[in-house]
């Protein structure tokens, strides 16, 4: 399964991401990082995000690395 990892120590939470994922699966968290930012983190219960790395390309931090799953037929 495709999922995102955000360095919560590097995202100033500017959400660029969020506006970028064709699935709506990147939101800003309800928490804080130690810089006082609500950092960007990946909701994705039903296993949705197909690697793209839209919101890695987006992000101006790069906070965001993409682990992407293939699928072999």
């Amino acid at each position: 399964m495709s999922h995102i990892v955000v360095d919560e120590d590097r995202c100033k939470g500017c959400g660029l991401c969020t506006t970028v994922c064709p699935f709506d699966l990147v939101h800003i968290a309800d928490h804080f990082n130690a810089k006082g930012y609500r950092p960007a983190e990946q909701v994705d219960p039903k296993g949705e995000c197909t690697g793209c790395a839209m919101c890695a390309m987006m992000c101006p931090d790069v906070a965001i690395v993409v682990y992407k799953t293939v699928r072999v037929p």
